[in-house]
């Protein structure tokens, strides 16, 4: 289990250290998970150890949304001043993501043209 944590939480660092030195605007462990992504595409997938504490992690997910809790109870007020926008970019975004999703699967589903 160690050494799967170990995979998982240098993948994350390798995303903080890129995005600081590159001063993107993205979080650092989703350029994390990009890297795991390629390094199980280069390994075949997911080794059985990986996929045990994968598992495990996964049934104690809804701990990792206490801190998220605490932040929103920590920021009620500037949600109640801001609560519109908030509500605006919720809607919009969500709609969004629908609609690429939806042209994504059309795409991925048309059928591929024979060529002679």
């Amino acid at each position: 289990m160690l050494p799967a944590l170990t995979l998982l939480l240098v993948c994350q660092l390798l995303g903080e250290i890129v995005i600081r030195a590159l001063g993107l605007p993205v979080p650092g462990p989703v350029l994390g998970m990009f890297f795991l992504f390629l390094f199980l595409l280069l390994r075949d997938g997911p080794s059985t150890e990986l996929r045990t504490t994968a598992q495990a992690l996964l049934q104690h997910l809804s701990l990792l949304f206490v801190p998220a809790g605490t932040g929103v109870v920590l920021y009620l007020r500037l949600i109640q001043e801001e609560w519109l926008a908030i509500s605006v970019a919720l809607c919009v975004s969500t709609l969004l993501a629908m609609l690429v999703s939806a042209a994504v699967m059309r795409l991925a589903q048309r059928p591929q043209e024979e060529t002679p």
